[in-house]
C-alpha cells in the first residue's frame, strides 16, 4: 500500500532542494502532471484504428503505383501429420525427420521436401503487407518530424542546449510540446500493440526493448519535465527513420532499384551520423555533463541516462547491420533488408534455385529447368554431330570423283 506514494517521493524525480511544492509555483496548465499519460492510451487505440483503414484504402493504390506485386502463392496440399509437425516440431525436418516422415506418411523424401518448402512459403509476408506497415510508419515518422521540427526550431534549446537546463525543473511546458509527446507515446503504443501481428523480423526482441524503452523515457522525462531535451531525443530518431522507411517501400515496388538504393545510401549515413556521432556527443553529453551545471545528481538523472544508453546499444546494434548491408551493397549483392523476416535465410537458398516465381514451383520447376538446358545441350551436340557427317560424306565424294577423273 506504501508503494505507490513512495514512487512520487521527491527525491527520485526532483533534484536535491527542490519539493513538489516548489514546482506547483508553475500554472497548473504549464506543468507536466502525471495522470496526463493516460491521453496516450486512447491515442494508442486510436492510431490501430487509423492504421488499419490506411493499410485498408490508402496503401493498396500507392502500392500500385509503384508497383508492388502480390506474390502468387502455391498451397500445401494438405496432410495433418505434416501439419503437426510442422507446427510443433519444426519449420525445417531433419534428415532423420524425414525418413520418419517418410514412413508415417507413405511420401516419397521429395514429396515431403516439396511440402515443407511450400508451406514456409505460405507463411512469408507478402509484399503488399510489407509495403503497407512501411508506409504507415513512413507517413507517421515525415509528419511528427516535420511538426516537431516546425515547433522546436524557433526555441533557444534547439540551438543552445545548455538552454534545456536553464531553471530547471521550474520550466513551463508549452502546449505544442504536449501534444508531441502525447502523439509519440500513443505512436509507440500502438506498435506494441500490433507487434504480434505485424511481420516478425530478425531484430524482433531487439525492437520489443526499443519501444520498451522508449515509453519509459518518454514517460520518465514527461513527469520529471525533462521535456526540452525528450523533444530533441524524439525529433533527432525520427529524422533517419523517415528514409528507412522511404527506402522500403520502394524496393517492395518494381523498377525502382536506383531510387531504392539512393534512398538506402542516405539512410546509411544519416543513421550512422544522428545515431552514433549526434546522440553520445550531443545529447547523451548533454544530459551526462552539462546538466551538473544546473543540478546535483540525483535517482531521476541517473535512470534517465540509463534509458538513453539502452538507445544507445540498440544503436549500436543496428548499426551493425546496416553496415553489413553497406558491405554487400558496394559488393553488389545487396538482395534484401538484412532485418527481413524470419524466413530470410530460406529465401536465400530457394532464390538460388531459380527465383521468387520460380521457387513457388519447387522442386519442378529446377527439373524443368534442367530438362530444358539438357536437352538444348543434346540438341547442339546432335546438330554438330550431323554437321560432322555432312561434312565428311561431301568430303567422300569429292574424292571419289576426282578418281574417276
Amino acid at each position: 500500500m506504501d508503494l505507490l506514494p513512495d514512487i512520487w517521493r521527491q527525491e527520485y524525480w526532483l533534484p536535491p532542494g527542490v519539493t513538489w511544492r516548489d514546482v506547483e509555483q508553475l500554472a497548473e496548465s504549464d506543468r507536466p502532471r502525471p495522470h496526463d499519460l493516460l491521453v496516450a492510451l486512447p491515442l494508442a487505440l486510436g492510431f490501430v484504428a487509423l492504421r488499419y483503414v490506411f493499410e485498408r484504402f490508402f496503401a493498396p493504390p500507392m502500392g500500385r503505383c509503384l508497383g508492388v506485386k502480390k506474390r502468387l502463392q502455391v498451397t500445401a496440399a494438405p496432410s495433418p501429420k505434416l501439419e503437426v509437425f510442422y507446427s510443433q516440431r519444426s519449420r525445417q525436418p531433419t534428415q532423420s525427420d524425414i525418413v520418419s516422415l517418410m514412413s508415417l506418411c507413405g511420401k516419397t523424401q521429395r514429396q515431403i521436401e516439396r511440402w515443407f518448402r511450400l508451406r514456409r512459403n505460405q507463411d512469408r509476408p507478402c509484399q503488399t503487407k510489407k509495403f503497407g506497415e512501411a508506409a504507415w510508419r513512413f507517413f507517421f515518422y515525415l509528419t511528427a518530424f516535420m511538426s516537431g521540427l516546425a515547433c522546436l526550431v524557433v526555441r533557444p534549446w534547439f540551438w543552445d542546449l545548455r538552454e534545456c537546463w536553464r531553471r530547471y525543473p521550474f520550466q513551463p511546458m508549452e502546449r505544442a510540446h504536449y501534444w508531441y509527446y502525447m502523439l509519440e507515446l500513443g505512436f509507440y503504443g500502438s506498435l506494441l500493440l500490433r507487434i504480434s501481428v505485424d511481420i516478425k523480423r530478425k531484430d524482433f526482441k531487439e525492437q520489443v526493448i526499443h519501444h520498451l524503452a522508449t515509453i519509459f523515457l518518454l514517460s520518465f522525462s514527461y513527469c520529471a519535465n525533462y521535456i526540452r531535451i525528450g523533444t530533441l531525443v524524439m525529433l533527432l530518431h525520427d529524422s533517419s527513420d523517415i528514409l528507412l522507411e522511404s527506402a522500403k517501400m520502394f524496393n517492395y515496388g518494381t523498377g525502382w532499384r536506383k531510387t531504392c538504393d539512393t534512398l538506402f545510401v542516405v539512410f546509411a549515413v544519416a543513421f550512422l551520423v544522428t545515431r552514433l556521432v549526434i546522440f553520445p556527443s550531443k545529447i547523451i553529453h548533454t544530459t551526462l555533463v552539462l546538466s551538473m551545471e544546473a543540478f546535483e545528481p540525483f535517482f531521476g538523472y541517473y535512470f534517465f541516462n540509463v534509458l538513453l544508453m539502452v538507445l544507445q546499444v540498440l544503436h549500436i546494434f543496428w548499426a551493425g547491420l546496416i553496415l553489413r548491408m553497406v558491405y554487400k551493397f558496394l559488393k553488389g549483392k545487396l538482395e534484401k533488408d538484412e532485418r527481413s523476416d524470419e524466413e530470410s535465410e530460406i529465401e536465400e537458398e530457394e532464390d538460388d534455385k531459380g527465383g521468387e516465381e520460380n521457387m513457388d514451383q519447387g522442386e519442378d520447376y529446377c527439373w524443368e529447368k534442367s530438362k530444358n538446358t539438357l536437352n538444348s545441350q543434346l540438341s547442339m551436340l546432335t546438330n554438330n554431330c550431323v554437321l560432322n557427317n555432312l561434312t565428311n560424306h561431301r568430303a567422300s565424294v569429292a574424292d571419289r570423283m576426282r578418281k574417276a577423273q
